[in-house]
């Protein structure tokens, strides 16, 4: 069954008031480090911080009165399962949802506070579908497709249609892909309001699923790999949402993890919001130059998700440190004797670098019983001061035996 314009248009009088339309403000400080004038679809606000909300209403409350009891089945790495969760426990549909070994944390866990039946079985996202059919054939469940269902796609459309109202000066939309159903969704929603806008998708190097369909002509399966976006690392784009992008969407390109992680950093930094990997993937082409036609022009990012774990969230932040130059490591050598760390940290005092960690290492720091390594984390401004910092320690007589 094909989605139309009109099926979104349905889908947004139907979640009206139980899904917010979230804001879309300007961004400066996005805007000065992009050189594109940069607006934030900030979908991380939703109540389950994603934007599956919507599609996951939709599809609930086009269920028949029969299926509503039965209950409904899913497969989904987090968000989508988060999204029927809780729409699910608002509209009094029992819901089950398999995650797959990989999930988040902090979305097994909330998923399961929100009142589903949560199982996490599976290696990859082919194997919790598979689980998810064998318990849908057992119990009667409808299994509801995270991003090819139409009643999915339809939802996902109506962030198109908030977009266009909001920004109606927007010459070009950045969307992550990873199955395909919220590009799909809002590319069919703006390309039939307003064809003039480009739609542009992004996905990690580490996923590929919209390239490599595009190159096949179909949806084909892909090998899953570690990735810091999980929500894209769904191994095939939807055969309905690829029909639907590949009409619509104007591009794709592909940005690397450094950048996902840098991005994830920045939006912390300067918009005061956490997101997602899949949600920094827009910003992240961005700041890596991968859409250079978009410089001077309004661009409205699609912030999809605002659920990582915490621990994720801090080694992302800590590596993004380093990538900016904020933070180093150097072993030098120095005296055992007293004064001789003193001496090592006036320097680096004097060179306006703080130090964050001081360890010693004597053990392996050669036959020299009079001399230790000290291996030192310390946080600068950036690249120039830490070569700086180097400069002044080599100078003092520190010779540096490792240093990043």
């Amino acid at each position: 069954m094909p989605v139309t314009l009109s099926d979104i248009r349905a889908a947004r009088r139907r979640i009206a008031g139980s899904v917010i339309v979230s804001p879309c403000p300007e961004s400066i400080p996005l805007s000065e480090i992009t050189g594109a004038r940069i607006v934030c679809k900030l979908d991380n606000f939703q109540r389950t911080g994603s934007f599956k909300e919507r599609g996951a209403r939709n599809a609930l409350l086009r269920l028949p009165p029969a299926a509503r009891r039965r209950g409904v089945v899913a497969a989904s790495a987090g968000n989508h399962a988060l999204g029927l969760a809780y729409h699910g426990k608002l509209l009094g549909i029992p819901v089950t949802v398999v995650m797959p070994e990989y999930a988040p944390l902090i979305k097994i866990t909330t998923c399961r506070r929100l009142g589903a039946n949560v199982l996490v079985e599976g290696r990859d996202f082919i194997a919790a579908r598979a689980r998810a059919d064998t318990l849908a054939a057992a119990h009667g469940y409808t299994y509801i497709h995270g991003f090819d269902h139409p009643d999915i796609i339809a939802g996902q459309g109506t962030m198109g249609l908030e977009i266009l109202e909001q920004v109606r000066d927007v010459d070009a939309i950045v969307c992550p892909v990873g199955g395909g159903g919220l590009i799909a969704g809002l590319a069919l929603a703006v390309k039939s309001l307003r064809p003039r806008v480009r739609v542009i998708g992004v996905e990690s190097t580490a996923t590929g699923n919209y390239a490599a369909a595009l190159r096949a002509g179909k949806p084909v399966l892909r090998p899953r790999r570690p990735t810091l976006a999980d929500g894209l690392a769904t191994l095939t784009v939807g055969a309905n949402a690829f029909a639907l992008a590949r009409r619509h969407v104007d591009k794709v390109v592909s940005v690397g993890e450094d950048w996902i992680a840098l991005a994830i950093l920045r939006m912390v930094e300067l918009e005061k919001t956490v997101v997602e990997g899949a949600a920094a993937a827009p910003l992240a082409a961005m700041m890596a130059g991968r859409l250079p036609e978009l410089r001077g022009k309004k661009v409205v990012l699609a912030v999809c998700g605002g659920n990582i774990d915490p621990a994720i969230l801090s080694r992302i932040i800590e590596k993004g440190l380093v990538h900016d130059g904020r933070l180093t490591r150097f072993t030098a050598v120095i005296s055992d004797r007293p004064g001789g760390l003193a001496q090592l940290t006036r320097v680096i005092a004097e060179s306006g670098a703080s130090i964050k960690d001081i360890a010693h290492d004597r053990a392996f720091s050669g036959p020299d019983v009079s001399a230790v390594n000290a291996v030192c984390t310390v946080e600068t401004r950036d690249h120039a001061h830490i070569a700086a910092l180097r400069r002044a320690l080599k100078k003092n007589g520190f010779p540096l035996l490792v240093a990043k």
